[in-house]
């Protein structure tokens, strides 16, 4: 069965809750101050079941007083029933409503012209006809005008009949997508806990997921699911849904948080738009404030001057919106609707050209993908992509363009094959600064190295630079080195060091000592020293004691004959002919190298 959600609009005491009522049964009125004085004053819910849809309605209050209510319920709607009195006709706030449903970008809808029974038919008909003219040049222009009367029922039948026409017209939303919620309202009920309620605007949402909520970033899970009042097993997009949520209060989760998957968006302050401006608005130089509305979230935001229809808004507090999100703007005092439009891009760089701004709005995806990557040193994680377009990394995977390549590892990346180039071309160029400052060293730390030439990047990238030097560097061990570099250094003052730490044998020798006997300059032997530690031709057991790699292979080769015994340090010393001074050492290094572990007294060979 489709599900539709449907928001009413209208001016105060045009009958719209009354209209509800007649249609589905449910008093939308919940709250005793809304029952005494007989108005809406936050927002409310029904559902009616027609053959082939179900309509979820989200009845809104019309005093002025209350339209930042009807903003926080009218956004996740997909036609509007836009309720006018024909007694009163055309009102202020039917003028507002009808401006924020076009600025939402809602583009279905219908009018009842409700109260019949209050006037004659003559002046029925003239209404209609005002009606008509007010809505010449709007999205509800030539939309169906049904007379009804909510209390003697005239015309409720075929206002149902509309409805249903209308609601089947509608596209499914997208149930691919990742999830959100955006809560209108929250509560508790004894024995379950919290409950939150929303429109499931995309994805779905099963009992027993961890959700996360934002802003905030808490994550919380899905004890039970109510859709209509039916408990569910599984929401879908396009549905009114209750949730219960295990380890929640109320105070947590305000209307205007939004509810989604753990991991893959963030609440954002910074954001490129698309505005359109329907009212004047006084600058204060090139910034104003004014109260943004976006879902069922509300803040304050500072709005820079637009130029050409794009602008740049700063939200005082952060929110999770997402491109192609609309919005409201409403002037900061006295507060009245000024305009809204469509969210481009979140957290955009700091300067943006209108240029820039009209490009990548009308750029496919693969254009937008390749935009981001190219503002980015170093590439970005796929999963930050998600965030920033709003989209399944299957979408992205396949918009991915021929000029950038998406690496593999824990964390999928992100770069173009020019930055992979530009950083290959930067990684010799420091190698060859290296080898002039260094000449003595074989060749440059690789941690160093890739934290200068790409900052910030996985292992993966670094892998790819590398890949892209070809065989103009080389890798040994931990260290980097230009293919026609050759250490300074002669190669028999090399194996005269590396000779006499061999001829030490276990009893190994005292780094200090042998530099000091070597009859080398004592930096350059300290160089060479270190040299042969980093290629794995000395081993260094303790601060003074180094053994030759050969020696080293001995002993381990001799304890592993031994694999399963138990020994203790006399066994060992017998065994090496060592002193208790060399023993105690080298036995150290073993546990720590996992080849033996220490059990009291005794050590096991692994």
């Amino acid at each position: 069965m489709r599900d539709v959600i449907v928001g009413t609009a209208g001016h105060v005491d045009h009958g719209k809750t009354s209209l509800i009522k007649a249609l589905t049964g449910i008093d939308t009125d919940r709250l005793d101050e809304e029952k005494r004085r007989g108005i809406s004053i936050d927002l409310g819910f029904a559902h009616l079941h027609l053959p082939g849809v179900r309509i979820g309605f989200i009845d809104v209050p019309g005093h002025e007083r209350f339209v930042k209510n009807m903003l926080a319920g009218i956004g996740g709607i997909d036609f509007v029933l836009l309720v006018i009195a024909a007694d009163e006709s055309i009102k202020p706030q039917t003028r507002e409503h009808l401006a924020i449903c076009q600025l939402l970008g809602i583009q279905r809808g219908l009018v009842a012209l409700t109260k019949t029974d209050m006037v004659d038919e003559d002046v029925s008909q003239l209404v209609q006809w005002e009606v008509e003219d007010f809505l010449r040049g709007t999205f509800l222009d030539q939309a169906p005008i049904v007379p009804v009367s909510a209390q003697t029922g005239a015309g409720l039948d075929q206002l149902r009949h509309v409805l249903e026409k209308i609601a089947l017209s509608c596209p499914p939303r997208a149930e691919e997508g990742w999830f959100r919620l955006p809560i209108d309202r929250t509560f508790s009920l004894r024995g379950f806990g919290t409950v939150v309620t929303g429109t499931l605007l995309a994805g779905s949402l099963r009992v027993e997921d961890e959700v996360e909520a934002q802003p905030g970033g808490r994550r919380y899970r899905v004890r039970g699911l109510q859709v209509y009042g039916e408990p569910v097993q599984e929401a879908r997009a396009g549905q009114r849904t209750a949730v219960n949520l295990s380890g929640a209060t109320p105070d947590e989760l305000a209307r205007g948080t939004t509810l989604t998957v753990p991991g893959k968006f963030h609440p954002t302050r910074e954001l490129l738009v698309r505005l359109e401006l329907t009212s004047s608005i006084s600058w204060q130089r090139e910034h104003t404030l004014v109260h943004f509305h976006a879902g069922s979230a509300e803040t304050v935001a500072s709005l820079r001057r637009p130029r050409e229809g794009y602008a740049r808004l700063r939200l005082e507090k952060p929110l999770l919106v997402l491109p192609g999100d609309r919005f409201i703007i409403r002037r900061f005092s006295p507060v009245t609707t000024i305009g809204g439009g469509t969210v481009l891009e979140i957290d955009p760089p700091r300067r943006v050209s209108t240029e820039r701004a009209k490009l990548f709005e009308q750029a496919p995806l693969g254009e937008q993908i390749r935009w981001l990557a190219a503002e980015s040193s170093a590439g970005f994680p796929l999963a930050s992509l998600v965030g920033k377009l709003g989209l399944p990394e299957s979408a992205l995977e396949g918009a991915v363009p021929d000029d950038l390549v998406l690496l593999p590892g824990p964390s999928a990346w992100l770069i173009s094959r020019h930055t992979i180039s530009q950083a290959a071309a930067r990684l010799i160029e420091r190698l060859r600064e290296f080898h002039s400052r260094y000449p003595l060293l074989e060749g440059a730390p690789v941690e160093q190295m890739r934290s200068e030439t790409v900052p910030g990047a996985p292992a993966s990238v670094f892998e790819a630079v590398l890949t892209a030097c070809g065989n103009a560097v080389v890798q040994s061990r931990n260290v980097l080195r230009l293919a026609s570099y050759v250490p300074a250094g002669a190669p028999e003052e090399v194996q005269m060091l590396e000779e006499a730490f061999r001829r030490s044998g276990l009893a190994g020798a005292n780094p200090q000592a042998v530099l000091g006997a070597s009859g080398l300059d004592v930096a350059k032997a300290r160089v060479l020293y270190h040299r042969l530690l980093r290629e794995g031709r000395l081993v260094r057991i303790a601060e003074d004691l180094t053994l030759h790699s050969s020696v080293v292979s001995q002993l381990v080769h001799m304890l592993q004959q031994r694999r399963g015994q138990r020994f203790t340090v006399s066994q060992f010393k017998e065994w090496t002919q060592v002193s208790r001074k060399h023993a105690i050492p080298l036995l150290e290094w073993l546990d720590r190298e996992r080849i033996t572990r220490r059990e009291g007294d005794q050590r096991l060979v692994l």
